[in-house]
């Protein structure tokens, strides 16, 4: 296994130091392996280069924060579409779910820039889903289903995340002068910022559907909360 800690970033910010072959790591080791013919190693760089005129360190560095951030969208997509397929309600169950199929799209094409930017640095891109989560700097969610609000809250706080770490990666690309991949994450960024504002305007206090009902008979107007007439009266 290859262990680089490579020095200017702080591992506590991203996990440089995992790279190479981890026998710990899902996805790492499996009965088929011994039959395929290896040519590189899981979150290494090619040596001998790829074509992009940058120095080997720097591949190495741009292609493992580049792929922590491939692994936090997978996560952000997973958690997308469970929030999709269990919408509910008179404000989530047409215009939510739409909003949220967007949201699903936008993150499979940033999943798709940022992946095929790991794989031209020479870098191999992280693809089993639980290697993915274990790499990953936010998380999924519990399972099981909450409420609209808390599922949206989720998301805001991973938009949030994805950002800020996009942010620092954009600054460490322009001090190594890799502007290929300065270009792709300023494009992805400004999207994700998109998609934090939509999230942010959802969770916002007014709202048409909520109000009356809500705030002047104080009955509830959560449908678990009342009793559900069973007859046809």
């Amino acid at each position: 296994m290859q262990n680089h800690d490579l020095q200017g970033m702080s591992p506590d910010e991203f996990k440089l130091s995992k790279s190479g072959f981890d026998p710990n790591m899902p996805g790492h080791t499996s009965p088929h392996s011994n039959e395929m013919i290896l040519r590189q190693e899981p979150r290494t760089a090619r040596k001998e280069g790829s074509g992009i005129s940058l120095p080997y360190d720097t591949r190495l560095e741009m292609g493992l924060m580049l792929d922590e951030h491939l692994c936090a969208l997978n996560v952000a997509l997973h958690q997308y579409t469970k929030h999709h397929w269990l919408t509910e309600g008179a404000e989530s169950f047409g215009s939510l779910h739409h909003i949220l199929d967007e949201h699903i799209d936008v993150t499979q094409d940033h999943i798709d820039k940022v992946g095929e930017r790991v794989a031209r640095l020479g870098v191999v891109p992280t693809a089993h889903p639980v290697t993915q989560h274990e790499i990953s700097y936010i998380k999924h969610e519990n399972e099981g289903r909450y409420t609209m609000r808390d599922y949206l809250r989720n998301d805001l706080e991973h938009e949030i995340k994805i950002q800020g770490m996009l942010r620092k990666t954009i600054k460490r690309a322009h001090d190594l002068n890799d502007f290929g991949t300065v270009e792709v994450l300023e494009e992805v960024l400004l999207k994700r910022e998109d998609l934090g504002y939509h999230i942010w305007s959802l969770l916002e206090d007014d709202t048409l559907v909520r109000g009356m009902t809500h705030l002047l008979d104080n009955n509830g107007d959560i449908a678990s909360n009342r009793h559900l007439n069973d007859k046809l009266n």
